[in-house]
């Protein structure tokens, strides 16, 4: 593997072999995302959907990231209704309406697979509706600005300008995120910015786009134990999140759905 920059914000640059082995992760993390779809109802506990989840990734050979991470207590994140990101599962039950990302990490043969889509327990209001089809298009907007020669920032203001011209917003406090044999490393992938701004993609860079977006203001505040953060206003928030392969043309996807269950509603 190459390095590029000369300062702590090193970006590894991945050889092409690297892909088939953050295809296969990302492809994990993508089924297990389809097999949850059906138990998200109201009256289960966010616990059971862990648990469920946590059995599929070690059935299939991986192992939850998340789980120890840090101290982090669970297998995955389920972020309910007003929670932005890093919610902790248990006996919370699902009531008629609630809407919730789930946000899973696998590692694969040591390469690490994370992507998040939004479910709804039930039917959802129209303004949760609304929030989350311009979450789901803002994320999709970002990836089709991936390709060399492009910035962070250029992906940064693709989202930014599609949230905030529906009277969204986009949260500032957490990011997207460098990844491969690491959970985390450089670049941070901003879901906000200008044009042109911010380091240029090259082939072999990997990254997470997770762009998240609150219906009423932008700041959060994490609660007291540690991890859970929450939108100050108490407005909903969503999220859907990506991995991706710079390549010599464009990007590659590594986390599209198997089944096609790429947004809400999910066929049973």
């Amino acid at each position: 593997m190459d390095q590029q920059g000369g300062d702590s914000r090193r970006i590894t640059l991945h050889a092409p072999e690297d892909f088939a082995g953050m295809r296969r992760a990302g492809q994990l993390a993508a089924a297990t995302l389809d097999m949850i779809a059906p138990h998200v109802r109201p009256g289960v506990t966010t616990g059971e959907l862990d648990r469920l989840c946590h059995d599929y990734i070690l059935a299939h050979g991986a192992t939850p990231a998340p789980l120890g991470y840090r101290g982090y207590p669970k297998s995955i994140c389920t972020s309910i209704n007003h929670v932005v990101c890093h919610g902790i599962p248990g006996e919370r039950v699902l009531a008629e309406g609630d809407v919730l990302n789930i946000d899973v990490t696998v590692i694969l043969e040591g390469w690490h697979g994370d992507t998040s889509r939004m479910y709804v327990a039930g039917q959802p209001s129209t303004k949760a509706r609304l929030l989350l089809d311009v979450t789901y298009e803002s994320l999709m907007l970002g990836v089709a600005a991936v390709k060399p020669g492009a910035t962070l920032g250029d992906i940064g203001h693709a989202i930014q300008r599609f949230v905030e011209r529906h009277r969204f917003s986009v949260v500032r406090d957490f990011c997207g995120h460098g990844i491969g044999r690491r959970f985390h490393e450089p670049p941070n992938v901003l879901h906000f910015g200008r044009p042109g701004e911010g380091p240029v993609l090259k082939p072999g860079m990997f990254f997470t786009i997770e762009p998240m977006v609150n219906a009423g203001r932008p700041e959060v505040k994490i609660l007291d134990d540690g991890w859970t953060a929450v939108t100050r206003d108490r407005s909903l928030s969503a999220q859907f999140e990506h991995m991706v392969g710079v390549t010599e043309t464009g990007c590659e996807v590594f986390t599209y759905s198997p089944a096609g269950l790429h947004r809400p509603p999910y066929a049973a």
